[in-house]
């Protein structure tokens, strides 16, 4: 169905406007110099739904002493895994070609995407504006995290909300749920765990999943990562036939001096080595593109402290990113959420 909009004037006939779709991904930072990552951490890290710290605590420890040390150490990360032909971050590039790759399934339908980072560009903001240019006046959001967590799901939303605030003429607007254990998901997941051992040269004697750490005090508060993280692992371990003991969970990303949920992916893998594992593959079911923490923090920096700890390799299972089981899980979420709106 293509919708009758005029664009000199903005105006539809009732129910005749499009539905639009919205993408949402964490962020990143401008580029790999110093000034770049300290802007974007300043506001990740100043976001109160991730540091849940009173302001009058942590911005002085932020800006006193973080944003002093850490923006130089990140930046050598990005350098390490950025994409230099297009000059972005690998989550930048993937963001895109999930946005792209599920434009090309609704254009048929006149039903526009546009895609945003909670932090840095393109703006939440701005993508709602470039919907509404177009003539959107339902717009469903995807936040692109299969597990909820108000560090992230919740904060992707509050931000949406908070552009939709500035506006006059508000759009109808619809926040589309995780999808810790989507059969598409977990399907996509496993294939993409097989197709991955079946490029190396000798089967892994470890497989492990790292999914993003939370503080322990965040699940006591009531928060449901954890939860949700359990779901897509019992799920997947379903769908792979295996075992607790075959396919452990871990978590990554530790920061501050809190106890976060465990157990911690990095002490966790260079202990292997001690047991005799000697190839691990990693993969991380909590991201659905590959960035810094996968491609740096796993596949950099873990590799080289397991070889390091007497292990001979470990290799990174890629996050569905581009690809079309991914644009297809995309697809699903998005005409599960549209129902109603558009007749389906």
């Amino acid at each position: 169905m293509r919708y009758r909009f005029d664009p000199a004037t903005g105006n539809v006939p009732y129910g005749q406007g499009r539905c639009g779709v919205l993408l949402v991904n964490l962020g990143t930072p401008d580029d790999v110099s110093t000034d770049a990552v300290r802007r974007y951490l300043g506001e990740f890290l100043s976001d109160t739904r991730v540091i849940e710290a009173s302001k009058l605590i942590w911005q002085p420890i932020l800006r006193g002493i973080v944003l002093r040390t850490r923006p130089r150490k990140s930046a050598e990360a990005y350098r390490r895994i950025w994409n230099t032909k297009h000059n972005e971050s690998p989550l930048r590039t993937y963001t895109r070609a999930q946005a792209e790759g599920l434009a090309q399934r609704l254009d048929a339908e006149g039903i526009p995407v546009a895609w945003a980072m909670r932090y840095g560009a393109p703006s939440v903001s701005d993508a709602i504006d470039d919907l509404l240019r177009q003539g959107c006046e339902r717009i469903v959001s995807i936040p692109l995290y299969p597990q909820y967590s108000a560090t992230t799901t919740a904060t992707a939303n509050d931000q949406a909300f908070r552009a939709l605030m500035t506006l006059r003429r508000q759009p109808a607007f619809r926040t589309a749920p995780s999808f810790a254990d989507h059969p598409l998901y977990i399907r996509a997941l496993a294939d993409s765990i097989r197709a991955h051992i079946a490029t190396l040269e000798a089967p892994p004697d470890l497989l492990v999943a790292s999914f993003h750490g939370l503080p322990q005090d965040y699940v006591r508060k009531g928060d449901p990562y954890a939860q949700e993280c359990e779901r897509t692992m019992a799920a997947l371990r379903r769908e792979l036939s295996m075992t607790e003991a075959q396919f452990p969970m871990t978590y990554q990303s530790r920061f501050g001096p809190t106890t976060w949920l465990q157990p911690y992916t990095a002490p966790f893998v260079e202990g292997q080595a001690a047991n005799g594992v000697r190839r691990v593959a990693v993969v991380m079911p909590g991201f659905v593109a590959d960035c810094i923490e996968t491609l740096d923090e796993i596949g950099n920096e873990l590799r080289h402290s397991f070889r390091e700890a007497g292990g001979q390799d470990l290799s990174l299972v890629p996050c569905l990113n581009g690809s079309a089981p991914m644009i297809d899980l995309l697809e699903a979420l998005t005409r599960q959420e549209l129902a109603g709106w558009t007749g389906a």
